[in-house]
């Protein structure tokens, strides 16, 4: 579609959307800490009437005033009642704008999404906040099941991106990302090991870097897979808690661990929690060192000086 296309179709939704509705804004903060969130996610979240966040995003988003402090919350003032067991907390923002602020947890988000579509058509602008970049296993496919399922299809829906964390780490490394690469995640709790383990051996086979995800579940039978495909010595790195400084709450917060695939089962204590990652380098990727630190550098097409 051409950007005319793309403009006369955001026209026409604009157009056909009820005045007194809302937006739900479902928003990637990055990372971690809000020096990585892109000013779009700051302004919607500082703007909005309800801000959806787990305890660790609020957590984050304090650290700069993107969310108000703890003490800004109006004593005696929740919103009304319980929302998915959760009460809305009232906080006061410097300008003197209110905003609802609600928890998010892992077995609330159904219905942490049907009271957000609730909310949109009561006229108010929802962010529910997502780590990372919501299309890269955040919650923006949720979203739109749900909105689905619930024939919320008059719910105006926004994604906002974010840095997710193959990117945060990726430039903490150098630029091992900079030719072909995916990201894996090796959650099993939507599909089985064996989709997992068909993707790692293609991923390999095909010559791409590869960035694992959730590497709390089965990261050592990834890497055994991996290793049938390629060779020991490609470069490797672990990295925990990228863009959280140390706000992180994985071992030593963030910290990069540069090896290579055969010696990652030696570096067993390095990998955390959720906040782990790994990049698998290829045959191209190189370890490159100044006179500070060691990177990873994977060449885009094997280019030289003299190709630029």
């Amino acid at each position: 579609m051409s950007s005319d296309g793309r403009q006369s179709t955001a026209a026409a939704a604009e157009a056909t959307r009820p005045a007194d509705y809302g937006t739900l804004y479902v928003v990637g903060i990055g990372p971690g800490l809000p020096h990585d969130m892109t000013q779009r996610a700051k302004d919607v979240i500082q703007t909005a009437d309800c801000i959806i966040a787990s305890n660790l995003y609020q957590e984050f988003l304090r650290k700069d005033g993107t969310l108000p402090p703890q003490s800004a919350e109006l004593d005696g003032e929740t919103d009304d009642g319980e929302i998915a067991d959760e009460e809305g907390a009232v906080l006061e923002r410097p300008d003197g704008s209110r905003q609802t602020l609600i928890r998010s947890s892992m077995g609330k988000q159904v219905e942490l999404a049907r009271e957000a579509f609730e909310r949109v058509r009561a006229g108010e602008d929802i962010a529910h906040v997502s780590g990372g970049d919501p299309n890269v296993y955040g919650k923006s496919d949720l979203l739109f099941t749900m909105a689905d399922a619930d024939d919320a299809d008059d719910v105006p829906i926004e994604i906002v991106p974010g840095v997710t964390a193959a990117l945060s780490g990726a430039a903490n490394l150098g630029a091992p990302l900079s030719n072909d690469f995916c990201t894996i995640s090796l959650s099993d709790k939507w599909r089985g090991w064996d989709e997992i383990e068909e993707k790692l051996r293609a991923a390999a086979i095909s010559g791409f870097v590869v960035v694992l995800y959730n590497c709390w579940r089965d990261y050592e039978r990834a890497v055994d897979v991996l290793r049938e495909e390629r060779a020991d010595d490609v470069p490797a790195a672990i990295v925990n808690d990228s863009g959280r400084g140390e706000a992180g709450r994985n071992l030593d917060d963030e910290t990069e661990t540069i090896t290579t695939l055969g010696e990652l089962p030696e570096h067993d204590d390095k990998v955390g929690g959720m906040g782990s990652s790994i990049v698998v380098g290829t045959h191209e990727t190189e370890v490159w060192r100044n006179d500070y630190q060691e990177f990873l550098v994977t060449p885009r097409g094997g280019r030289d000086v003299d190709d630029f």
